[in-house]
């Protein structure tokens, strides 16, 4: 294999790493980012341990492939090869020990011959690997490019991990313009959780108008209620990328590998707050992002692809944005038609009509003193504290469907009654032998 390539392999490893080198990182943190990158590369995460220690005692060399068994003569016959490769391409999703098993029980290979690290190179170099055969199995679509036609047509959003700030971590969320590669807000964040994706998208939404689409993974952050029921209200079409397949929010992820330039140079700055950092940040992103000529844009900016797109853009209301911007969440009432919110009893205006009714709760997180009930079927109506006083409360009054309703005559007996008379005329009718004396028949 040549240097080259070599280097370039050792490259695309050390940048799947990164994230893991920082020293200041607990074990926990370290765990679950370590995971979130073999989901997302599709590596295992013995491979990653096996390329940090590679990187930390041998440095960038120690990442180079080593020289491959495929430039000597295999041991393999051709007629195993062959045989390996029909069972693979039998079932695509077979493992190589697999594999060998089959081969040795069928009595083509001898037990303990075949080497796993043997059969994996040669059908890789043939085009047969568990990877390669994936890509075109009938579940697996393969991940084409794709463009949006005008501007606004799509936002994609992520998270990603910042750099620590005074011993605590920090956590950027984006809103990409698919179309133009325009950032429509991005921020540095000190928490992780779906307020800072609510935070973010309402700024996004009211700088440049709402998309006809917004697309995200499947974050609990971005997989809320709250952004159903919020997204419904705006008139913006909710899409979630398929699991474990992150090729689907490419442009997102490319821009994340973007803003591993500015950490690295963050962290050299050392900002004091998240305040300095998401400063430092702006500036990074107008002159290094946004104002500087992407390939996919013909040479134009993203900044001028943005602004040079000639579709409307469909602004909000201020209340429209605050309207669906409330917090949302979902209670069940029970059986006096009140609600528990927050630790607190809740009457809920028209409660009775809703009794074991799952219902959404819309508050404004700054003032729960008075809550808004919506439910299917029946319209909007408040939610109060309850009072409860020395004495019982007044019996609030049914709603109308619920009252009693006064009967003229007892339907029951009525409805026996006729059953009686019909149970008399058939034993009326019936032969009786009962008066017959003998010898009258």
């Amino acid at each position: 294999m040549q240097r080259e390539r070599k280097e370039e392999i050792a490259a695309n490893r050390l940048q799947i790493i990164t994230p893991l080198l920082d020293p200041a990182m607990d074990k926990a943190k370290h765990q679950l980012i370590k995971e979130q990158i073999s989901i997302q590369y599709g590596v295992h995460e013995r491979t990653l341990r096996r390329w940090l220690n590679l990187y930390k005692t041998q440095g960038f060399e120690g990442l180079m492939p080593q020289k491959s068994s495929l430039s000597g003569r295999s041991k393999l016959s051709d007629e195993v090869i062959e045989a390996a490769i029909v069972l693979r391409r039998e079932v695509p999703g077979r493992s190589v020990a697999e594999i060998i098993r089959i081969l040795e029980w069928e009595g083509l290979a001898a037990p303990g011959f075949i080497k796993q690290s043997t059969l994996q190179d040669q059908l890789a170099s043939r085009g047969y690997s568990k990877r390669q055969m994936l890509t075109y199995a009938k579940e697996v679509t393969g991940a084409k490019r794709f463009q949006k036609p005008w501007r606004n047509y799509l936002w994609q959003s992520d998270i990603k991990y910042g750099i620590y700030i005074n011993g605590q971590p920090t956590y950027m969320v984006c809103f990409l313009d698919d179309c133009t590669r325009n950032i429509m807000h991005s921020e540095f964040y000190t928490t992780l959780d779906q307020s800072i994706v609510q935070d973010c998208f309402r700024k996004a939404l009211a700088k440049f108008g709402a998309p006809d689409c917004v697309y995200f993974d499947n974050g609990k952050q971005f997989r809320t209620h709250w952004m159903k029921r919020a997204c419904g209200k705006l008139g913006i079409r909710l899409l979630y990328a398929k699991p474990y397949h992150p090729e689907g929010k490419g442009k997102q992820e490319r821009y994340n590998q973007t803003v591993d330039a500015f950490l690295r140079e963050a962290m050299i700055e050392k900002p004091k707050s998240i305040e300095e950092l998401n400063r430092l940040y702006n500036v990074w992103m107008e002159e290094c992002y946004l104002n500087i000529p992407h390939s996919a844009l013909n040479g134009k900016t993203p900044h001028e692809s943005y602004q040079l797109d000639l579709h409307e853009l469909r602004f909000l209301s201020a209340d429209t944005i605050a309207d669906a911007f409330l917090s949302c969440e979902q209670r069940k009432v029970d059986k006096s038609g009140c609600i528990s919110f927050g630790g607190i009893k809740y009457e809920v205006e028209n409660g009775l009509s809703m009794i074991h009714r799952t219902v959404d709760v819309v508050y404004d997180p700054a003032d729960t003193s008075v809550l808004t009930i919506e439910c299917e079927g029946f319209p909007s109506c408040s939610a109060k504290p309850l009072v409860i006083l020395a004495h019982s409360a007044v019996k609030p009054k049914l709603p109308q469907h619920f009252e009693k309703k006064e009967p003229s005559a007892s339907r029951l007996l009525s409805a026996a009654k006729m059953k009686n008379a019909e149970r008399e005329k058939i034993r009326h009718t019936a032969i009786s032998f009962a008066d017959m004396k003998d010898g009258e028949c």
